[in-house]
């Protein structure tokens, strides 16, 4: 047992990256508009469209990472993780990695550092808690691909999602839960409070075609309100960072803070979706969205932190990969088996791609 306990593990941190520089903001965004999970149109037009965005979006981005010292926090808050992991699991002899989607380290170059370090097992993690054929399908089939190119072999768990998992869901319902308190503490006495679970939005075309993310987004929430168990509790679900110009899920999170200056509702912003803090959190929730509650007469404004390094969300991350260490299969979702109804066709359970 000690030995099978020493086996090489090479846990594999997928996210979407962020560019580290000021030069790199626009080939950042090229890359993600050339994503074919993100712009589904053929090829040529897709390219033609990414860069016609890309100069699009140029100036607001670049305005947007000047507040961050002209470059994302993302991959230092995952290189955080990566290395908090590592120390959660001291039974095994583990080395993490990060492999981005959109900016460096791509996939292609952490697949050749995984196959000179010769794991015997490759856990690989989506930092996305919710699956969705935009991020994580998209994540792992760059992966999968970088892999094949580096020659690298070995056996591999993959981690679908974690949607509904206890151990993040209280994760996150402790952050909201002492939020919430703080929030009340620094309101006028009367005035009501409202949370909006935030999550980054899609086009409505994406989801009615099969992506189970809206619906995991919700069963998300559904699992952090069961655990918090905050009595008479007003709360909704809303989506932010429109990225293109079609009909996306709503309601938008701006729609939800023009609602509540209207209602004079304080509100309290908890992103669901995102577990690093980076420009959809730091800018887009904190700066942006601020000012326009400000703006309106919103008679309070907060914001629960994303998970970051905690140390409760790491332990849970911990657990997930000792479950896939241990399966027989190759995909695993936080319960073993499918978690999405059988109507969500973009399901990996659906899919069954290599694992």
């Amino acid at each position: 047992m000690q030995l099978e306990h020493r086996r090489k593990l090479a846990l594999i941190l997928f996210n979407l990256g962020g560019p580290d520089r000021p030069s790199a903001i626009r080939p950042f965004l090229v890359n993600l508009f050339l994503d074919p999970a993100i712009l589904r149109v053929p090829l040529l037009v897709r390219a033609l469209l990414a860069r016609a965005i890309a100069y699009l979006r140029l100036r607001a981005a670049r305005a947007n990472y000047a507040l961050l010292n002209g470059s994302s926090p993302l991959l230092d808050m995952t290189r955080l993780q990566a290395s908090a992991l590592q120390a959660a699991l001291p039974e095994l002899q583990v080395r993490s990695f990060i492999a981005m989607r959109y900016w460096h380290p791509f996939s292609d170059a952490t697949a050749r550092a995984v196959r000179a370090w010769r794991p015997d097992v490759v856990v690989l993690l989506p930092l996305y808690p919710q699956y969705s054929t935009t991020t994580t399908a998209s994540s792992l089939a760059a992966w999968h691909d970088a892999a094949a190119n580096a020659g690298l072999v070995a056996a591999t768990h993959t981690i679908c999602c974690y949607a509904t998992d206890h151990a993040f869901v209280s994760s996150i319902a402790t952050l909201v839960r002492v939020a919430y308190s703080q929030a009340c503490s620094r309101l006028t006495a009367g005035t009501p409070l409202r949370v909006l679970f935030s999550a980054h939005g899609l086009p409505e075309k994406i989801i009615s075609s099969g992506d189970p993310y809206q619906w995991q987004v919700e069963q998300t929430v559904a699992a952090v309100l069961a655990v918090w168990g905050e009595p008479n509790l007003d709360w909704t679900i809303c989506y932010q960072s429109r990225a293109t110009p079609v009909r996306w899920i709503e309601p938008s999170t701006v729609a939800e803070i023009e609602r509540a200056a209207r209602e004079k509702v304080a509100v309290m912003l908890v992103p669901i979706a995102f577990v690093s803090e980076h420009s959809e959190t730091l800018v887009e929730l904190d700066i942006e969205y601020r000012h326009l509650a400000d703006r309106l007469g919103v008679p309070g404004y907060f914001r629960v932190p994303t998970p970051n390094a905690d140390s409760v969300f790491v332990a849970a991350l911990a657990e997930a990969v000792r479950r896939a260490r241990a399966s027989t299969t190759g995909l695993n979702s936080h319960i073993g088996s499918r978690v999405c109804p059988q109507r969500y066709t973009g399901c990996p359970y659906s899919v069954r791609k290599p694992a």
